[in-house]
């Protein structure tokens, strides 16, 4: 009697398992994505992401879930996201920006991210772009070479500059490196730079001001989410104080702004679909080498050159990737 007893108390636990491993097998969790920026959903490098994975076969809400969270532009807000998106336990975190990546590290060590960062070695994110070591890979957006280029642009539309303001933000972890760049860029070309802080969009008018007062020829812009989301503003001071001002993205140069030069951000954000496949599909991010961009464009308004009174030589008109007129 024990033996049929036991005998049906197995075969009962088989039939019971059973169909919990065929739902294993067959039916698989669907991979969840994490995603943390400051930007907003509309934003078109937030748009490039979401293509880059459509591209690779995901479809939302059929083989991937995506748990998007903003700061909309409000950076004290991401320590919080953050931490959300750990206590979710998503299967891996894109990070948009130094300022996010930053959050998201300091909450987790173990959920691999895929970030983007203008200095992702020199803030410590990984322990070199060959081989990042931890949980944190992705891509860089700012080549060392890139300052110089901004510069060497201005020096085309403005001869015999003498003098350039530079405008960055410090809370942006990334600033300082870019800054230190332009610095380097500068006393090569011989073109002395007045670095001016600016935190707030408050501060703009004054950062104008200043550059004014102390003579500048130029503008640069360092790149920073607080210069990204308001470029129709900064497009519009250059033009009051007839100032040529040079951006790092052609968002800038579409609402205004005299020229930029930078990477295809597009180029990035789509890219950054693929480490997060990668991961998804059992790749170690410690073994997954950081990107730095191949492809850097050089935008030019022409209507804001004709308004600040600038002839754009017909060598850096041939160079561009878009001219608006």
């Amino acid at each position: 009697m024990r033996r049929r007893q036991f005998i049906r108390l197995i075969s009962g636990a088989a039939a019971t398992a059973w169909p919990l491993t065929a739902h294993s097998q067959q039916g698989r969790p669907i991979p969840r994505v994490g995603e943390l920026t400051v930007a907003l959903s509309t934003s078109p490098n937030e748009g490039a992401f979401r293509q880059g994975l459509r591209d690779l076969g995901y479809v939302e809400g059929q083989n991937l879930t995506i748990d998007f969270k903003t700061a909309e532009f409000k950076t004290e807000l991401l320590d919080r996201l953050a931490a959300e998106l750990v206590a979710a336990k998503v299967d891996v975190i894109f990070s948009s920006g130094s300022e996010a990546t930053t959050a998201v590290r300091s909450r987790t060590t173990s959920i691999p991210i895929v970030m983007t960062s203008t200095n992702p070695v020199g803030l410590g994110f990984v322990t070199s772009l060959a081989r990042p070591g931890g949980n944190t890979t992705g891509l860089s957006i700012f080549g060392p070479e890139v300052a110089g280029k901004r510069l060497e642009a201005v020096k085309t539309l403005v001869p015999g500059i003498a003098k350039a303001a530079v405008f960055w933000n410090p809370n942006d972890p990334g600033a300082q490196f870019s800054l230190k760049e332009t610095q380097e860029a500068g006393a090569a070309l011989n073109i002395a730079l007045q670095s001016i802080e600016v935190r707030t969009v408050d501060g703009f008018e004054d950062a104008f001001h200043i550059a004014v007062s102390g003579r500048a020829d130029a503008v640069v812009i360092i790149p920073a989410p607080l210069m990204s989301r308001n470029s129709e503003r900064l497009a519009s001071l250059a033009i009051q104080n007839r100032l040529p001002t040079i951006f790092y993205d052609r968002e800038a140069v579409k609402a205004g702004g005299l020229i930029s030069y930078g990477a295809n951000l597009g180029d990035v954000y789509h890219r950054a679909a693929y480490y997060v496949d990668r991961i998804l599909k059992g790749a170690n991010p410690a073994d997954l080498p950081v990107e730095q961009p191949t492809r850097f464009e050089l935008f030019i308004n022409l209507k804001t050159a004709k308004a600040l009174g600038i002839t754009v030589p017909q060598m850096l008109l041939a160079t561009a990737d878009e001219v608006i007129e």
